[in-house]
């Protein structure tokens, strides 16, 4: 069982993950392994007067694609385990 959670582990940090924040402005995409792959801004939602509410687009569209990360490796590792409660050892 070990070897199959490292295997399912590997494959899961090769995985993409996508958010959006501001109806798509902003797109973040991460590895499973939890690195920031790319952020995309739209030009149009960057306000020089305003910079504290790009940086909460990008905020939003991180844990969102964080999240979608957690979910599938959740998913993934839940079905290995068997449903064994591991302490929150899966993230």
């Amino acid at each position: 069982m070990q070897e199959q959670m490292l295997a399912a582990q590997e494959e899961l940090a090769t995985r993409t993950y996508e958010g959006h924040s501001g109806g798509g402005a902003v797109k973040v995409v991460v590895t499973g392994g939890g690195r920031i792959d790319s952020i995309h801004i739209d030009p149009a939602v960057i306000d020089p007067t305003d910079p504290g509410m790009l940086g909460d687009l990008i905020v939003v569209a991180v844990n969102q694609a964080l999240e979608a990360a957690s979910s599938d490796a959740s998913k993934a590792m839940g079905g290995l385990t068997g449903g064994l409660d591991l302490g929150g050892l899966l993230g």
